[in-house]
């Protein structure tokens, strides 16, 4: 996994997006298990547990990807965690973990959903000079430009769906830690390598994986 995390981070950062100065944040369902007795037996309970994606209307068990990504998909950085643990927290924590990915980076903009809403997050942001773009809750007062979020929201589904659509993402089958981390690393490098080909070929489409889909 940290071989990689090393990889992914190579190839994004020799691509011009690497620099853009918008990312868009957001988790989804990466299931490990269907039945009781599958999810008591794994390796991975423990780690993995039971969550509610509302987009899907579904529960089920496993873990979340949190993913931050550019506008055009290319990775950031990205955590598998437990369902049941806060999106704000694990922000807060990836960025912590890698304090080099919002240094020298003046002006950069996170776009979230409503998840995101908290003073504490939007403190921690703002001491590095970063801006978090989300949703208010329905009783708050709107924030300047709220109703411009919605079409750009759309991206990080959109981002979601190539990791699924085709590159499987929810068929992973791993069955250890290590297994599920390796199995999502690697089609988050898939991604990342596609979209750093696409620029450095100057193809029209820069996440686009239908030349490769085969």
């Amino acid at each position: 996994v940290p071989l990689i995390k090393r990889l992914i981070r190579v190839l994004a950062a020799d691509t011009d997006l690497w620099h853009d100065p918008v990312w868009v944040v957001d988790s989804t369902p990466v299931e490990c298990a269907r039945s009781r007795p599958t999810a008591l037996r794994s390796n991975l309970a423990g780690w993995a547990g039971y969550g509610y994606c509302a987009s899907h209307s579904r529960f089920f068990w496993g873990l979340r990807l949190h993913l931050i990504a550019t506008p055009a998909g290319l990775p950031i950085t990205w955590v598998l965690a437990d369902p049941k643990i806060d999106e704000r927290q694990v922000l807060i924590a990836a960025l912590d973990h890698d304090r080099t990915l919002t240094a020298d980076r003046t002006g950069l903009t996170i776009i979230g959903d409503k998840g995101y809403v908290s003073r504490e997050l939007d403190t921690y942001l703002a001491e590095r000079g970063v801006r978090l773009l989300r949703p208010s809750y329905r009783n708050h007062t709107p924030r300047p430009g709220e109703q411009l979020l919605k079409p750009i929201r759309q991206l990080i589904e959109s981002i979601f769906d190539t990791l699924k659509g085709q590159l499987d993402l929810e068929l992973h089958g791993g069955r250890s830690i290590d297994g599920v981390g390796a199995r999502i690393g690697q089609r988050l490098l898939a991604m990342t390598a596609a979209i750093w080909h696409n620029r450095a070929t100057g193809q029209p489409t820069t996440r686009s994986l239908t030349a490769y889909d085969h």
